[in-house]
């Protein structure tokens, strides 16, 4: 029998499909797709909001499996933004995140468990010198095609830190002491 050369790129195509592995994907801070927000209580009266402006991170997305999911994120702590100049000054100050003994924090996740459509990332986040192990909840926005020929993934997740948790230990007040984290992150693959 004699396999014609369409035949046998099918057959070559067939054989070098293995199994599906995760894509590869970087967070899409440059166009700003992905944000690190935050709120705390101010004096149990209020919500006080802010931002990290200067992150980055990739993370691995397999669709079939998404429990082997990984995650890696590094944020600029000097880059905090209350939108208050001197409140911000003291935020990068001794009390609170010590930036210029500590100016980075990471996450690194360690493992993924799905509940149906949601998911609990857990991993290490390491902030103020210090690492703990957290959990994220969240969730798959979507993803596809985008219009300029690349691919897409988007989550959002929440997580609270207690600040003490992390050596923070300002007296904001009795009902002050952890901050929320909403995390809105947009990846392009590689």
């Amino acid at each position: 029998m004699k396999l014609m050369p369409a035949s046998l790129a099918l057959i070559a195509a067939l054989l070098s499909t293995g199994p599906a592995a995760a894509a590869d994907y970087v967070i899409d801070t440059d166009k700003a797709h992905a944000s690190i927000n935050f709120r705390i209580k101010h004096l149990g009266f209020s919500w006080l909001t802010g931002r990290f402006d200067t992150f980055k991170g990739t993370f691995a997305f397999d669709e079939a499996k998404p429990e082997t999911s990984k995650v890696k994120v590094e944020i600029d702590a000097n880059s905090v933004n209350s939108n208050h100049a001197e409140r911000d000054k003291h935020l990068r100050g001794k009390d609170f995140l010590d930036t210029g003994s500590f100016p980075t924090a990471t996450f690194e996740s360690t493992a993924v468990k799905l509940d149906g459509d949601n998911a609990k990332i857990t991993g290490n986040l390491t902030l103020h010198g210090v690492t703990k192990e957290i959990t994220i909840n969240a969730k798959r926005v979507g993803g596809g095609e985008d219009p300029w020929g690349g691919y897409r993934q988007g989550f959002t997740g929440t997580t609270t830190l207690p600040l003490k948790d992390f050596g923070i230990n300002y007296n904001l007040g009795p009902s002050a002491q952890a901050v929320e984290l909403a995390l809105e992150i947009e990846g392009v693959r590689q």
